[in-house]
């Protein structure tokens, strides 16, 4: 077994929790820290810590004696909740990764990754369905999604920043839509897949579902296997600089909603609310970088990812007593 100690911020939530669970497999000593423990079952760390990661000095203590950081921790959520609360976000997200990167300089962490975000890339490269896939440098000149794209970006510059000038050891990974099993599903931090997931569980068939704009959008969607494999490649690699993790299988809403419905076996009809956020027109990952430096890119195609996430979600909706 590796004495390699690992702390994983953000672990009592989605990808936090199944990576957790990927790094014991490895044999990693891990402790898991969050506000929350994880919602669908028990975590697998060897430590789990409640500590709001907003002051340094809990910080400080969730990188003591640590030899590696996957910083996962943050204020976030689907398109409803980034939106809405652009000052709340920024702030929380600006303490917790700054507090984070001191707190990992100042222990003598020796490698230290950072989740971001698509939402870097700027709108202007994302103003239609069609739009080019999105590559690394792309993100500037800048114009990221308002309050959490924006703070992505800035926490981009500051690892560079600690590894150019304190020699912090940083890699950056760009998350465009992670979906899987034990995702939030509602509450309104969920994403598109499981909203659209739960929606259909709880229809009839022949029933007709709420779709949030003009079904037209466009996304790519990554499964939770390939995200976490990526996470862990990533991290691994000698590579500093930030790097796209998605699926470069785009689909309109529309499409997405018609495949969970074949895979619910439902006929399902939309109704089209326009006065909802939807987020940039069209957006999709290039990783034609993520294989140059790793020699791998995610696999799973859409509908086979889509098969798990939606029996579990039922699964969930049933047990609640909320579907037959």
């Amino acid at each position: 077994m590796s004495a390699k100690k690992i702390l994983v911020t953000g672990a009592g939530g989605f990808i936090g929790h199944h990576l957790v669970k990927f790094l014991k497999q490895k044999g990693f000593w891990v402790r898991g820290v969050d506000i929350k423990a994880p919602e669908f079952e028990p975590t697998r760390a060897d430590e789990f810590e409640f500590l709001d990661l907003r002051h340094l000095e809990n910080c400080l203590a969730a990188t003591r004696g640590i030899d590696e950081v996957y910083h996962l921790a943050a204020d976030m959520g689907g398109i409803g909740y980034i939106t809405a609360f652009h000052a709340t976000i920024a702030k929380n997200n600006t303490l917790i990764n700054v507090h984070m990167l001191e707190a990992a300089r100042i222990q003598g962490v020796h490698r230290f990754l950072f989740s971001s975000s698509a939402c870097v890339y700027p709108q202007y490269l994302q103003d239609r369905p069609d739009t080019q896939p999105l590559q690394e440098e792309d993100a500037w000149p800048a114009d990221p999604e308002e309050g959490y794209g924006l703070e992505k970006l800035y926490m981009e510059k500051l690892c560079q920043y600690y590894r150019e000038d304190f020699g912090l050891e940083t890699r950056v990974v760009r998350f465009h839509n992670v979906y899987g099993p034990l995702g939030t599903y509602e509450g309104g931090r969920e994403k598109a897949p499981a909203a659209i997931c739960r929606k259909i569980a709880l229809a009839k068939n022949g029933d007709e579902i709420e779709i949030w704009g003009d079904g037209q959008q466009t996304r790519s969607f990554l499964y939770i296997d390939d995200c976490i494999e990526g996470i862990y490649r990533i991290m691994e690699a000698g590579y500093p600089h930030p790097l796209n993790l998605g699926s470069e299988e785009r689909v309109t809403i529309n499409e997405l909603v018609d495949l969970v419905a074949e895979i619910a076996g439902k006929q399902i009809r939309k109704r089209y609310d326009l006065t909802k956020p939807q987020g940039v027109r069209g957006r999709n990952s290039d990783n034609t970088k993520l294989r140059t430096v790793l020699g791998w890119a995610p696999q799973t195609p859409l509908r086979e990812g889509l098969v798990p996430t939606y029996r579990w979600i039922e699964e969930q909706l049933r047990k609640a007593g909320r579907i037959p």
